[in-house]
């Protein structure tokens, strides 16, 4: 049998992947670089346009960017193997929403 706290931890847990899987989409008023790495010295592989989503398969800490949602040293692994900042993506949250990579 579940606790309330377990319980709510799966209902918390389930809804992050619920979100994730539908995708965060990018925010700003131009594309945003893709790059290999977690920080701008990474090469850039791909750009993204505002609006695009975004599945995110993990974060990890790495250089600190100001975006338009903030400062922040998170960055956000999308599905196809590349690093955007989280002050890019609105994943509703200042903290992590995805496990570390």
């Amino acid at each position: 049998m579940l606790t309330s706290t377990a319980a709510a931890f799966l209902t918390v847990l389930g809804a992050a992947s619920e979100a994730s899987a539908a995708g965060y989409p990018v925010v700003g008023t131009s594309n945003v670089n893709a790059r290999s790495g977690p920080g701008t010295s990474y090469q850039i592989l791909k750009t993204y346009k505002p609006g695009t989503n975004l599945s995110i398969v993990c974060q990890t800490p790495g250089e600190t960017i100001t975006g338009p949602l903030g400062t922040s040293n998170i960055w956000d692994k999308t599905a196809d193997g590349v690093y955007v900042s989280d002050t890019y993506i609105k994943t509703g949250s200042d903290g992590y929403v995805a496990s570390h990579c």
